[in-house]
């Protein structure tokens, strides 16, 4: 490898590096106000940088919303998948355990996954990126679904299930007079009421 590679190849870590800087410190930006709320100077502040600077790696607010979302959503399919995968006869009430874990542990991306459902704010094609980044997600509850339901619509299931879950964390997460832990408990115990009616 010569000097010139060596130096390209360090520019570009460095340039990874300050992408990964800015998309953390918008996940955490976006985690605390709506994406109308949020300028470009929050996040740069958040991530100890000029806001200038932000414009080299994203053309707007809109890129870096989708880029956080998208980045937060890899690690929750990812997460399933394994899950599926180290278990071949998973069992629906386990996926649901640690989805609802998952969306408890991740508020982050949990509130920018709310966002998205119920703001229409953003261009047809930042939309599109993101119901692509779902669709990877549902499919993984294909997988499990088409394990156990015969000549069933799978995808209609996984939209039903993914819904469910959803809707156990937005409506109980910030149940009033209850600690955390009861809070994720209760929710527990109602995904496993739903995941055996997905059973049936």
């Amino acid at each position: 490898m010569t000097k010139g590679d060596s130096f390209n190849k360090l520019k570009e870590q460095e340039r990874e590096s300050r992408r990964d800087l800015i998309i953390g410190a918008a996940e955490r930006v976006f985690s605390k106000k709506s994406f109308n709320a949020v300028t470009i100077r929050d996040i740069a502040k958040e991530a100890g940088i000029s806001h200038a600077l932000i414009y080299r790696y994203f053309p707007d607010q809109q890129s870096l919303f989708v880029e956080a979302c998208m980045r937060r959503g890899a690690k929750i399919v990812e997460f399933i998948g394994k899950l599926i995968d180290d278990n071949n006869n998973i069992k629906i009430e386990k996926v649901t355990e640690h989805f609802i874990k998952f969306l408890v542990d991740n508020d982050q991306y949990f509130r920018m996954m709310t966002h998205f459902m119920l703001d229409g704010s953003l261009s047809k094609e930042k939309i599109g990126s993101l119901n692509s980044g779902e669709r990877v997600l549902l499919a993984q509850f294909d997988r499990i679904f088409a394990k156990m339901s015969s000549g069933k619509n799978v995808r209609m299931l996984s939209h039903a299930y993914f819904a469910a879950m959803n809707g156990i964390v937005i409506t109980f997460r910030n149940y009033p007079g209850r600690s955390r832990e009861e809070v994720t408990s209760h929710m527990q115990e109602l995904g496993r009421i739903i995941a055996l009616k997905f059973k049936k």
